[in-house]
């Protein structure tokens, strides 16, 4: 029986998974405390699926997709907030219309370049096959993230929390925002090869809501996203071992069941945030 259990970490594919599952967990839970916190869950979704024309482009160029997912979604990020600031249209209809349009734009270059990739493997993730380098790849965008978040964090969390206020002391409102989006941008590219991209979108979403229904401190709140991210992420890869199933399917229905789970057992009421402490 104990031999059973442990049977996955014989395998060295699952090792790698593990690891760049709780990597690509944490900078995803870290950053879905801005999001959830700024109202820009939205965000993460048009950043994700906009990210596809740069990867084709980057295949068709013989460049590293990184380079071209990152572009391409500090693109989506950039045009997202020209369109609002330059016209009447509310921000999460801009986000709609410019995402759909870019992931449209590049299904059909997918769908005329010729090449080895797979689309599912793109969209859903594929754990199992990461490899080293791409296990290094993520862990140092991972790194510079995390690194850049924590640095920045009162800022950050000031211009999410009450960016009048941020104005008005003298934060530089426009850069920290640009930022935000540039950091979301490469955990989106660390998270791509792990979770795809239609999944990554629960990721960065889930773990904070699931905090702010457990914590009124922003502190607490991280500690709370991160250990449920991970937690989830280590727990799904291991049941999709034994039930055949795809380990980001399994994640992201974890994290359901946990929010869910929380939501039940704390009721509907949600508390106040503190905005730092």
């Amino acid at each position: 029986m104990i031999d059973t259990l442990l049977k996955p970490f014989e395998f060295d594919f699952m090792l790698q998974a593990f690891a760049v599952g709780a990597l690509v967990a944490t900078v995803g839970a870290v950053l879905s405390c801005f999001l959830v916190l700024r109202g820009w869950s939205l965000m993460g979704d048009a950043i994700s699926h906009a990210v596809l024309p740069g990867i084709v482009l980057a295949y068709i160029a013989g460049i590293p997709l990184a380079i071209g997912a990152f572009g391409s979604g500090l693109f989506c990020a950039v045009a997202t907030g020209w369109v609002k600031n330059n016209s009447r249209i509310k921000e999460d209809t801009v986000m709609g219309v410019v995402f759909a349009g870019m992931f449209a734009v590049g299904l059909v270059m997918f769908s005329k370049t010729p090449s080895d990739m797979h689309l599912d493997h793109i969209l859903f993730g594929n754990i199992l096959g990461v490899s080293s380098e791409q296990l290094w790849e993520s862990g140092v965008l991972s790194a510079i993230v995390l690194v850049t978040v924590l640095m920045l964090r009162r800022d950050l969390l000031l211009v999410c929390f009450d960016p009048s206020h941020a104005r008005v002391i003298g934060r530089p409102v426009r850069t920290l925002t640009y930022l935000l989006l540039s950091l979301l941008s490469l955990a989106i590219v660390a998270a791509m090869k792990a979770a795809g991209l239609v999944l990554v979108v629960a990721m960065l979403i889930t773990p904070g809501a699931t905090a702010l229904l457990l914590t009124k401190r922003f502190d607490r709140m991280l500690v709370i996203a991160t250990s449920i991210a991970v937690g989830s992420s280590l727990s799904g890869i291991y049941i999709s071992f034994f039930a055949d199933a795809s380990p980001a399917a399994c994640i992201v229905l974890i994290q359901a069941a946990v929010f869910v789970a929380t939501l039940v057992i704390r009721g509907l009421r949600q508390p106040a945030l503190s905005p730092i402490e």
